[in-house]
């Protein structure tokens, strides 16, 4: 069997998946570039003055990745995919711990528009309510939710996201569209 280094990413996300830690070990060097963009891209939407910095995201997510055996992704787009979930996990913890810090005040907003489209300074709400509407979202509409955290969570584009989600990019434009409004009227009604 070929050492770890030369494994391709492919090799080492089917080793991950069958619960070989040694495979994630491997992985990360081989994707921390694009993890790294990835996060980069996660916390530009944050708001001035956040603490979490890309490269703290990123070992966090690997921590919480390597304390998940077995759950791995069948290719590169579902491992970032897989990334995606546990970067939102990591941002939320974050914003949670800042605000009991805080005994629950000053809550940290964010644009819904971050993604890449222009923000809109009067569209803001906080990550833990944005986390607590994409739980709702996603009992209503699982897809939704996912684009939503692809998009916002992570910062890719339509047509990554859609490559992570198995679709076509005319139809994550449209999901992405239905579920920001569906999201804005549920945090401006919250």
């Amino acid at each position: 069997m070929p050492s770890d280094t030369s494994r391709s990413v492919t090799e080492l996300l089917d080793a991950w998946g069958r619960g070989d830690r040694a495979a994630l070990d491997a992985l990360v060097p081989a994707v921390y570039a694009m993890l790294h963009q990835q996060a980069e891209r996660a916390l530009r939407g944050q708001p001035e003055g956040h603490t979490l910095q890309p490269t703290a995201l990123v070992h966090e997510a690997y921590v919480r990745l390597a304390d998940q055996p077995g759950a791995g992704a069948n290719n590169r787009a579902h491992f970032f995919a897989v990334a995606a979930m546990v970067m939102r996990s990591v941002l939320v913890d974050h914003a949670r711990a800042r605000q009991r810090a805080k005994r629950g005040g000053d809550a940290r907003p964010f644009s819904l528009g971050a993604a890449g489209d222009v923000p809109n300074p009067d569209d803001t709400v906080d990550v833990v309510a944005l986390d607590e509407a994409l739980d709702r979202l996603a009992d209503h509409d699982a897809r939704k939710a996912r684009v939503v955290e692809l998009r916002y969570f992570v910062g890719l584009s339509i047509e990554e996201t859609a490559q992570a989600l198995d679709s076509s990019p005319a139809t994550i434009k449209r999901e992405w569209t239905a579920a920001r409004a569906w999201l804005r009227r549920e945090l401006t009604t919250a």
